[in-house]
């Protein structure tokens, strides 16, 4: 191509920001136009109006969007993000969209982009966590112009969908590159800040699992029972905006302060620093499954959200009501460490990313999509 590639990234929420800010950070530094559009939780004050997080981002535009009020049904969500962002696309023409893993706007972008044949690629493709989310990635998948996956297992789910091989490129997970070099924050920074009151810690992140709505709350109860019984000190990070958040929210208030630090989201690169010296992490958030095993933080994966999603050493996999499997793990598990697992990258998807963006192949690849059958 002879003009400098414009690079337009997707981003709803303060976990998929996380994990894209690195591959858009590399672009910036690599001569790309790089540029934002921000939408979903990241506009909400309940959340921390995480929008500031991506405005940090040195070199990149930002372009703001509000597509939901906080009782908007997801299917609203979607036609209002697809709505949102065809009038967006119809002024600004980039070479290549990326969105994230599995939330109702990446699929509305990814729809947007399909039905005008505009190229977009689908990071994290190919990966199983239960319920709608599922569902939602492999339709991403589906719809992506090429899929940046993060391990060879996702990368074989992707071609099981019948996308070609020549589409899906292997570079491992994003937001590992963060966590495999020093943060660039003190852990007592990131007490201070956040006004954390000890550093013998625990973290806790309990996300809704939309199919399970009703009994959300009951889960929570649970486990935060089980957190109290323990007597150790936890930091509570709110859940993503789903159906069924209000029932977790709702216990969450209850906390009591001298036990339980609340934060409504956190920095990526603060979160990384208080994550790698935590003493275990609990709760069904991918960063137990995929990134506390690439650190060697041990974790308690509660419920059904993550199912098969990894596997690991340091993983244990109860359900909410077992007061005592989840006591047993806080007592044999806190400050434990396990060795580093590799199953999602090496903690280099940024540099893999940026040497595909500069070659010529990779722009190049008719867009018309053809269902490849792996049998043949």
């Amino acid at each position: 191509m002879t003009h400098k590639q414009r690079l337009l990234f997707v981003t709803g929420t303060r976990a998929d920001f996380g994990k894209i800010e690195p591959l858009a950070q590399a672009a910036i530094q690599n001569g790309f136009d790089v540029s934002f559009f921000v939408t979903g939780m990241h506009m909400m004050e309940i959340y921390g109006l995480t929008k500031i997080e991506v405005k940090r981002l040195s070199g990149a535009t930002v372009h703001e969007f509000v597509n939901q009020r906080p009782s908007d049904p997801q299917d609203v969500i979607l036609a209002k993000t697809m709505l949102g962002f065809s009038d967006f696309m119809i002024e600004n023409k980039p070479d290549l969209v990326l969105v994230h893993g599995d939330r109702v706007e990446a699929v509305a972008c990814t729809l947007v982009c399909a039905t005008n044949y505009i190229k977009c690629a689908h990071i994290e493709g190919g990966e199983v966590s239960g319920t709608i989310d599922e569902i939602f990635r492999h339709c991403n998948s589906k719809l992506a112009y090429c899929h940046f996956v993060s391990s060879q297992t996702a990368g074989k789910r992707v071609q099981a969908l019948g996308e070609v091989a020549d589409s899906i490129y292997v570079i491992g997970s994003p937001e590992l590159d963060i966590h495999a070099q020093p943060s660039e924050f003190l852990l007592q920074d990131v007490l201070d800040h956040y006004e954390i009151a000890q550093a013998d810690y625990g973290i806790c992140i309990l996300h809704s699992v939309t199919s399970e709505v009703g009994d959300m709350g009951q889960q929570a109860a649970d486990l935060f029972r089980a957190l109290k019984q323990s007597g150790k000190y936890f930091v509570v990070i709110k859940p993503n905006n789903d159906p069924g958040s209000e029932g977790i929210l709702s216990l969450i208030d209850t906390l009591p302060e001298a036990q339980f630090k609340v934060i409504p989201s956190m920095r990526f690169s603060r979160f990384s620093e208080l994550l790698r010296n935590a003493a275990c992490i609990l709760g069904n958030s991918s960063s137990g499954v995929r990134e506390a095993p690439f650190l060697g933080i041990p974790s308690l994966d509660v419920g059904s959200r993550q199912t098969d999603r990894a596997f690991s050493a340091s993983i244990c996999k109860l359900a909410a009501e077992d007061t005592v499997g989840i006591l047993e793990f806080i007592t044999t598990n806190w400050f434990k460490r396990y060795e580093r697992q590799g199953e999602f990258g090496d903690g280099n998807a940024t540099q893999k990313f940026i040497d595909l963006l500069k070659s010529d192949a990779f722009w190049q690849r008719s867009m018309q999509k053809k269902f490849h059958d792996i049998s043949s």
